[in-house]
């Protein structure tokens, strides 16, 4: 079945809970930017964060962005999502490649490195929300659950994971964010943190064959869950060659003019999906005809 995330609700709404199986979309992004091992799975765990976050937000043109900036050889992420589960990014240096941690796993933290993570909510208002927070392991998973505790005072439990095959492909993908509501009582709390102790890597329940449905179970296990919403999730950009001649126009006619002088085709990136855009000088030309 094609990438989705469940939503839903535990405890008598005391507790409100995301799920996702984002194998398909992973994979994707690490078709498009070509990435080692280590980066898929760096990129792959924020970009699971963000399709998650994206649905928690409301309006039709909402745009989250997750931005690490960090010293590691990774050199940074940034995952854009919106509210219908659409979801894209890249990572600094999607080559890098370092030696495994003393558990045989993928290295993710030293990839990352020190830094910072970065939560921008643009809902429309005069202002994007903006939450910014330090790297306590650069793990991803337990950053985010640093940031929800302290920028949106909101206590949860971020689980994230991606399994990688022997080829570098992706064999599985998924995560869990599940969060305590202001009401919560003492117990459901205590038993919700007992639950969350007792879960092994998402990655393994992923292998054991399970679903988003079946990983919320786990995590709330004992608990009545209702869910309530299922919402198709993947890798998309928006980029076009129209989008991209916008983009020329704005430079200017200066520049433009430079270019075109020069003589020779234009390549542009999107650094979102990789893909390039070839204008040649008679394009150009015409580009600059439209600049006022």
């Amino acid at each position: 079945m094609s990438d989705y995330i469940v939503r839903a609700t535990a405890a008598n709404s005391q507790v409100r809970a995301f799920a996702a199986v984002t194998t398909e979309t992973v994979e994707t992004a690490r078709k498009a930017h070509n990435t080692s091992p280590v980066a898929t799975a760096a990129l792959g765990r924020l970009l699971t964060a963000g399709a998650m976050m994206g649905v928690m937000m409301k309006g039709d043109k909402d745009i989250l962005t997750l931005q690490i900036q960090a010293s590691g050889p990774l050199e940074g992420i940034t995952v854009t999502a919106d509210s219908q589960g659409r979801v894209k990014g890249y990572v600094g240096n999607p080559e890098v490649i370092i030696p495994a941690n003393d558990k045989g796993k993928l290295d993710v933290a030293s990839a990352v490195g020190i830094g910072i993570l970065n939560v921008i909510k643009d809902m429309g208002l005069k202002e994007p929300y903006s939450g910014q927070v330090v790297l306590q392991t650069s793990e991803i998973a337990e950053d985010l659950t640093y940031y929800f505790a302290v920028s949106e005072q909101v206590p949860s439990a971020v689980g994230l994971g991606v399994l990688m095959n022997k080829d570098n492909t992706v064999q599985q993908a998924g995560g869990f964010i599940v969060q305590v509501m202001p009401f919560a009582e003492e117990e459901t709390i205590a038993k919700l943190e007992e639950n969350v102790q007792k879960i092994q890597s998402v990655t393994t329940l992923l292998e054991q064959g399970h679903t988003a449905e079946s990983l919320l179970e786990a995590v709330l296990d004992g608990f009545d869950i209702e869910f309530t919403d299922k919402v198709p999730t993947e890798f998309y950009c928006n980029c076009s060659k129209e989008r991209v001649e916008k983009a020329l126009i704005s430079i200017g006619r200066k520049d433009l003019n430079e270019m075109i002088q020069e003589g020779k085709e234009v390549e542009l990136n999107c650094h979102f999906c990789n893909t390039n855009y070839v204008f040649s000088v008679e394009e150009l030309k015409e580009i600059l005809r439209k600049c006022r």
